[in-house]
C-alpha cells in the first residue's frame, strides 16, 4: 500500500489552483495526471539571461534584461494583419521596437504604457537599421520581477499551454512535498554531496541543476536495481519445476552447421538452470546471425523430453510466422508438435489449437501475445521464450509467466547488442548468456559509403543484381515526407514509387503503417521470391530472414544509430552467396556521422560497434531511439547510466543484504522510493511478499 505521505503527491492534476478542464487535455498529452508527474517534468533547457544597463552593452542574438521606457504605440492600418510595435529608449535613449503578433498584442497596451519605465526580457534581434525584440518573454515594472527571470526554466509543452503556466504549476506542486527520509547509503550521500530529494527538485526546475540532476538520476537507477532486485529474490523463492531431457529429441536435429562454441556454452547454462527447482530467469545476447534460434529450440526440445510444453513470443506476427516455420523446418526430424497462434487466427483452427494446448498434444506454441489471452491454457508450461524482448517490459515479462501451473521457465531473447555497462541497470533481475562466436560458413558483408547523389548509379546496380535471380532491400527512414521534413528526407512510398517505375512487380513496400494483411502479403511475395526488391522502413530491422537477398541499400544511412544499422545490415549475409551493403549518405556529415559510418565498414562486431555508438553519442541515440519506455529511464541519461549504475546496483544490495534489508530505517524510505518513481515491477513485489 503507498505511503501516507506520498497522497499529496499523488492527488490529481486538477487539484492544483487554475487547472479546469480545459487545461486537463494537453497536460494529459504530456502525461501530467497527477501532482508528482509535475514535479517530475524537468526542465528541457534554460535561458540564461544577461542584465545590460543599456542597448549598446548587448549583442544581437543575445537574452537580455534591460530597462526601456515606450514613447510610441504603432499599430498596424489593417488590424490583426501586421506586427504590433512598441517603440521604447533605454537610458542613453536608444530605441528598440517591441513586436508582437496576433492575439500576444491585444496586452501590449497594457503592458507598456508610454512613458512609464518597465524592464524587459527577450531576445535581442535586428529589423533593417532597427533593434527589436519579438514577443518579449516578460515585462516586469520592477527591478526585482525581471531580475528573478534571469535564469528561466524552458518546458515540453502541448497545445493549450505556455511556459508561465507550466511554472506556477511547478511552484504549486513544491508546496506539496513532504520530507522524505533519506534513503541513499549514508556513504555514497556524504561522498557525492548530493542535495536532499526535495532539495534536488527544486534545484533542477531552477536551473542548478548538474547535482541535482545528478541526485534525481541516482534516485532512478538505485529504484530500478532494487526493483529488479526485489524480482530476481522472488522468482527464486517461487515454485518451480525440474525440467531435465534425455537428450532423445535433440539428438534427431539436423542443423544446418555445427555449432558455435558460444551456443554449446549457453545452451548448457540453460537447460542447468531448467535442471532447478527455482524457475530460470535468463537473458540470451546475440548478435545478428549468431544463432540464436537454435539456442531456444534446443531448450524448448530439452522441455518437451521432461514432458512440459514450450512457448515462444514473438513482438510481431511476422516474426512469429518466420520463427514459425524456421522451427517447424529444424525440428521436423523430431516429430514434436508445433503451432502457431496469432491473434487473427480465428474459428475451428483456433479452436483446435487451444484444445491441443490443454490436452498437451501441442508441445511448443509459437504467436504473439495472443498465446498469452485469458482464454489460453495450458497442460503443463514449462519454459516461455520472449523474442526481441526489449519491446516487452518487466511488468510483462512477469505476466507472461502466470499461465503455468508453478512458475516456467523464462529465457529472454535479444538480437540488439547491448553494451556491457547498461545490461546490469536493464536487465538485473536476469542471468545473462552470451553469443559472441558466428556460424561457420557465414561470409563477411561488403559494406561501402556513396553520395546520395549517384543514386541513379545504385538503381542501375540494383538491377543489375536482381536481374542474376538474386533480390534486396531498400530501406529509407521515412515512411511519407511530412510538412516538417527537409525536402531531401526519403521517404519509403516516394522511393516506392520510382522503383516502381522502373522494376514494376518486382518491386514491394512494407512499413509499420500498413495493415498486418498488407505487410504479411507483400512479405509473403518477397520470401516466396516473386517480388525482387523489398522497399521498407525498419520495420524490418529484426527478425527478416531471407537468404537469397543479398544487398540491402540504406538510404540517408546518416539517419540511423550505428546498431542500428548493424541490424539492417544483418537482413542480408544469411545464405551462401556474398553479401553488399550500401550505405547512401546525403550532404556533409557531421564529425560523428564520418566515425559512424567508418566503423560499419570496419566492423561486423554487433557488441563492439554498441560500445562504440555508447562512446560517439554518449547514448543518446543508442540503436537510433532514446532507450526510454517501461524498462528505461526518465530522468537518467546513458551517460548517467555508465557513471552511476554499478554503484546503485551495489547501494541496492548492501541495503538488501546488510543495512537492515526493506524492514529497516533505509528499508522503508526505499519502499516510499519505489512507489514515488512507479517502479511497479517492485511495488508488486512488495505488496506479493
Amino acid at each position: 500500500m503507498r505511503p501516507e505521505e506520498l497522497n499529496p503527491l499523488f492527488a490529481e492534476i486538477d487539484s492544483l489552483d487554475g487547472i479546469g478542464p480545459k487545461l486537463k487535455k494537453p497536460l494529459e498529452r504530456l502525461g501530467l495526471e497527477r501532482v508528482r508527474d509535475v514535479l517530475y517534468h524537468l526542465p528541457e533547457r534554460f535561458v540564461a539571461r544577461r542584465s545590460v544597463t543599456d542597448l549598446d552593452e548587448a549583442l544581437v542574438g543575445e537574452q537580455i534584461v534591460v530597462a526601456l521606457t515606450p514613447t510610441e504605440h504603432r499599430a498596424p492600418r489593417n488590424p490583426g494583419r501586421g506586427p504590433y510595435r512598441v517603440l521604447a529608449a533605454d537610458a542613453k535613449g536608444n530605441i528598440c521596437a517591441l513586436t508582437y503578433f496576433g492575439r500576444a498584442s491585444y496586452n501590449a497596451k497594457k503592458l507598456l504604457p508610454v512613458g512609464e519605465k518597465r524592464w524587459v526580457a527577450g531576445r535581442l534581434d535586428q529589423y533593417g537599421d532597427m533593434l527589436q525584440i519579438v514577443h518579449p518573454d516578460h515585462v516586469a515594472e520592477d527591478s526585482a520581477g525581471a531580475m528573478g527571470k534571469m535564469i528561466e526554466p524552458i518546458y515540453r509543452l502541448a497545445e493549450g499551454l505556455t511556459q508561465p503556466r507550466v511554472a506556477a504549476m511547478v511552484e504549486q506542486a513544491f508546496t506539496r512535498m513532504p520530507e522524505l527520509s533519506e534513503w541513499i547509503e549514508p556513504g555514497v550521500y556524504a561522498r557525492e554531496g548530493w542535495p536532499a530529494w526535495a532539495e534536488a527538485l527544486r534545484l533542477a526546475h531552477a536551473g542548478e541543476a548538474a547535482k541535482a540532476r545528478d541526485r534525481l538520476a541516482y534516485d532512478e537507477l538505485f529504484a530500478n536495481a532494487l526493483a529488479l532486485m526485489l524480482v530476481r529474490q522472488s522468482n527464486k523463492a517461487r515454485k518451480g519445476q525440474s525440467l531435465q531431457g534425455d537428450g532423445h529429441l535433440r539428438d534427431k536435429l539436423a542443423l544446418p552447421f555445427p555449432l558455435t562454441g558460444a551456443q554449446k556454452r549457453s545452451i548448457a547454462e540453460i537447460t542447468g538452470d531448467m535442471a532447478q527447482a527455482s524457475p530460470m530467469l535468463r537473458l540470451l545476447q546475440g548478435d545478428v546471425g549468431a544463432g540464436k534460434t537454435v539456442v531456444a529450440l534446443e531448450a524448448m526440445l530439452a522441455a518437451v523430453e521432461a514432458g512440459a510444453q514450450a512457448a515462444l513470443l514473438a513482438p510481431t506476427e511476422i516474426l512469429a510466422r518466420q520463427h514459425f516455420e524456421t522451427l517447424r523446418k529444424l525440428a521436423a526430424p523430431t516429430g514434436v508438435a508445433i503451432e502457431l497462434l496469432t491473434g487473427r487466427d480465428k474459428g475451428r483452427a483456433r479452436e483446435g489449437i487451444l484444445m491441443g494446448l490443454v490436452d498437451g498434444s501441442v508441445q511448443i506454441i509459437v504467436g504473439t501475445h495472443a498465446i498469452f489471452q485469458a482464454s489460453v491454457s495450458y497442460r503443463n508450461l514449462g519454459l516461455v521464450v520472449i523474442d526481441e524482448q526489449h519491446r516487452f517490459g518487466v511488468s510483462q515479462r512477469l505476466m507472461l509467466t502466470q499461465k503455468g501451473k508453478v512458475t516456467p521457465h523464462t529465457l529472454a531473447m535479444t538480437a540488439t547488442p547491448i553494451p556491457r555497462t547498461l545490461v546490469l541497470a536493464q536487465y538485473g533481475e536476469m542471468d545473462v548468456s552470451r553469443l559472441d562466436e558466428m556460424p561457420p560458413g557465414r561470409q563477411p558483408i561488403d559494406t561501402r559509403v556513396i553520395p546520395l547523389d549517384r543514386l541513379a548509379d545504385v538503381v542501375e546496380g540494383v538491377a543489375r543484381h536482381i536481374a542474376t535471380g538474386q533480390q534486396a532491400y531498400w530501406v529509407c527512414p521515412m515512411v511519407r515526407d511530412s510538412e516538417s521534413a527537409s525536402d531531401d528526407l526519403a521517404a519509403a512510398e516516394a522511393r516506392y514509387a520510382s522503383l516502381k517505375e522502373r522494376f514494376g512487380e518486382d518491386v514491394v513496400l512494407v512499413h509499420g503503417q500498413l495493415s498486418s494483411d498488407e505487410k504479411d502479403a507483400a512479405m509473403g511475395r518477397f520470401a516466396a521470391g516473386e517480388a525482387k526488391l523489398l522497399v521498407a522502413t525498419t520495420v524490418i530491422e529484426v527478425g527478416v530472414d531471407v537468404p537469397n537477398s543479398t544487398l540491402m541499400v540504406i538510404e540517408q544511412a546518416e539517419r540511423f544509430g550505428l546498431a542500428q544499422l548493424h541490424q539492417l545490415r544483418g537482413r542480408v549475409g544469411r545464405g551462401s552467396e556474398k553479401s553488399v551493403c550500401l550505405l547512401l549518405r546525403s550532404g556533409e556529415l557531421s564529425q560523428v556521422g564520418k566515425q559512424r559510418l567508418a566503423l560499419m565498414r570496419e566492423s561486423q562486431d554487433g557488441f563492439y560497434l554498441a560500445e562504440q555508438d555508447l562512446e560517439l553519442r554518449g547514448g543518446g541515440e543508442l540503436l537510433g531511439t532514446r532507450q526510454s519506455g517501461e524498462d528505461g529511464f526518465s530522468i537518467a541519461s546513458l551517460e548517467q547510466v555508465q557513471k552511476f549504475g554499478e554503484m546503485a546496483n551495489d547501494d541496492a544490495r548492501l541495503l538488501v543484504e546488510r543495512d537492515g534489508g526493506l524492514d529497516g530505517p533505509r528499508g522503508q524510505a526505499a519502499r516510499t522510493l519505489l512507489y514515488l518513481l512507479e517502479r511497479d515491477w517492485g511495488v508488486q513485489m512488495l505488496r506479493s511478499g
